[in-house]
């Protein structure tokens, strides 16, 4: 299967669903136009592609494989340059994984039991926090400690309940990178019994940083082996491997499962490596600028700017 990725385009303001081939951006309508195929069953976009993955991965399997020749032919045109990115799709909701890694959890001093007596740790994130690459994280007043977590995203493509270990992975519809932004002070309460808050230091708006596109779980040969950076104003901070995670992408798509019924366009924030801000003691200020990048996915970019009231 040749290697593609399904984004959300911006070009004069109008967002179009698009197809990355060879480094390429292709504008999926046309596509399917150069392909015989009808450009009504693309135009809905990412969302509801998803929705319906067992018949749109197929198709743009098929049309990836003719894009290039079509292209060489002078069928199809790329997309204009002055295009952007858009996020990829909407999340449905996004749900991210605590301290999947042991050397980030050794960072954070935070203390696990072991592997054979525990279960994956999740929680909620804002599914309003997601922006684009090239779109500005806002830093709120109330925090001195915003963070960085490069993660690898996972998107799921069909809906299931009790899906085993076994068979998790095939409800993949396909990957992305996410950045879990943090505002680790936010994270923390004094004023109820509760002491973490999550929800409120993950969920401001713009910290979800997502893209650049969706790659097909068919590109991907092992999720379970994917390198993953993240640099800030060009150092690096972050490099892991999905290898190193204490839960595997089917393990958690296993344990979700069996608490709630996964949708199509759930996304699953996987966990971080060490390298983070706050194991560092160094914290993102306006103008700074990160990098998060997952080997056979892509890599986002986005600049910290402190929010006007």
């Amino acid at each position: 299967m040749n290697w593609h990725g399904l984004a959300t385009y911006q070009l004069g303001g109008v967002k179009r669903p698009g197809l990355v081939v060879n480094d390429t951006l292709y504008d999926l309508a046309l596509l399917a136009s150069a392909c015989g195929l009808d450009p009504a069953r693309v135009t809905g976009g990412l969302d509801a592609m998803i929705a319906d993955w067992a018949a749109s991965a197929p198709l743009m399997a098929v049309m990836a494989q003719r894009a290039p020749q079509l292209a060489a032919d002078g069928r199809l045109p790329g997309v204009d340059g002055a295009a952007t990115y858009a996020i990829p799709y909407q999340p449905r909701r996004i749900f991210g994984v605590a301290s999947n890694f042991y050397e980030h959890a050794d960072e954070m001093g935070t203390r696990l039991a072991a592997r054979s007596e525990s279960q994956p740790y999740a929680f909620m994130k804002a599914e309003t926090s997601v922006i684009a690459t090239g779109e500005t994280v806002l830093m709120p007043p109330e925090t001195a400690r915003l963070d960085w977590e490069v993660e690898l995203g996972v998107v799921i493509g069909k809906t299931c309940r009790h899906v085993s270990v076994a068979d998790a992975l095939s409800v993949v519809a396909g990957y992305t990178v996410f950045n879990d932004i943090s505002a680790r002070d936010l994270n923390r309460r004094t004023d109820y019994p509760f002491t973490h808050d999550w929800f409120r230091g993950k969920s401001f708006d713009t910290f979800g940083p997502m893209g650049p596109w969706l790659v097909p779980a068919g590109c991907i040969a092992d999720p379970q082996n994917l390198r993953m950076t993240l640099t800030v104003n060009g150092e690096s901070m972050q490099d892991g491997n999905t290898s190193q995670m204490i839960f595997s992408v089917a393990e958690q798509i296993a344990y979700l499962s069996r608490i709630l019924t996964l949708q199509p366009g759930d996304l699953i924030a996987t966990g971080t490596p060490d390298g983070v801000g706050m194991g560092r003691g160094v914290y993102l200020k306006p103008g700074d600028t990160m990098v998060a990048w997952v080997e056979g996915i892509g890599a986002i970019e986005n600049a910290v700017a402190l929010e006007s009231l």
